[in-house]
């Protein structure tokens, strides 16, 4: 009986696994198709990803996807943090009402934030669609999953540590710096990370914050659509997918390698 649990149980987990990545590996595999129309498999070539590099405009969302993600990112992962050393030194109360109200901006529809952002930015004239607006807009949807990846850090560091700093002669500023921020530190990169992922992949937010000329890689793949989406988008989305997943690699090893310089201690 036990076996057939086992069996079953693997069994469903693998079609789980099939059904979220098998379309990441056919768009992976069809990046390198001869062939310009999806599904028919006429030979393998690298053509798309030479044809990418040579796209103007393509390049032009890459540059402002990135920039847009790595600006709000890092405002909201220094926003984030210390707005989550701010609500752990809140009495109880007041703490879990600062927590609600980040929860609801983490489950509020985008079409709701992308509307009331687009209206709140109209109230200012001087204020024009374009870099400003899209950073800000990024960074406001990013900023509670950064806080709610720093708060549990936080929340497991010894308080008496702090208190034997200061005892000890060391300021405010040095407790921080050389006490907390090495113990949290693993959260603010997860925190960082997270906001940087959910930036490049935002649409909908992006969509109604941009200006005229300024597109993301989200919108640029929108508007593709109209006339058919080009191979090259396959080739760059491969492309994004290797950074990303490298990038999770290279912080996971950091994050081992602090856990057992740690335990070590």
């Amino acid at each position: 009986m036990v076996k057939k649990t086992d069996l079953f149980s693997n069994m469903y987990l693998f079609f789980v696994l099939l059904f979220l990545y098998l379309p990441i590996v056919v768009l992976i595999v069809f990046s390198f198709n001869k062939s310009k129309y999806g599904g028919i498999w006429t030979g393998f070539t690298l053509d798309w990803y030479k044809q990418l590099f040579k796209d103007k405009s393509i390049i032009s969302s890459l540059y402002n996807t990135f920039f847009v993600a790595a600006a709000s990112s890092i405002v909201s992962t220094i926003i984030g943090t210390l707005a989550s050393l701010g609500i752990q030194s809140m009495r109880s109360n007041y703490k879990k009402a600062m927590m609600n109200l980040s929860y609801i901006s983490m489950i509020n529809p985008d079409i709701v934030i992308g509307v009331s952002l687009i209206s709140f930015f109209s109230l200012f004239k001087f204020l024009k669609l374009g870099y400003v607006t899209l950073i800000l807009a990024h960074i406001t949807f990013c900023l509670p999953y950064v806080v709610f990846a720093v708060l549990p850090k936080l929340q497991q560091l010894n308080p008496n540590l702090s208190e034997a700093a200061q005892d000890l002669g060391a300021t405010p500023i040095q407790t921080f710096f050389k006490v907390v921020l090495p113990e949290i530190k693993p959260g603010i990169l997860s925190g960082a990370l997270m906001a940087f992922t959910l930036s490049l992949d935002d649409f909908i937010v992006s969509f109604f914050t941009t200006g005229s000329g300024i597109a993301t890689l989200s919108i640029k793949v929108y508007s593709m659509t109209k006339r058919g989406v080009s191979p090259k988008i396959n080739a760059l989305t491969t492309l994004m997918l290797v950074v990303i997943i490298a990038l999770m690699i290279v912080l996971q090893i950091r994050t081992n390698k602090m856990e057992q310089e740690k335990n070590k201690l």
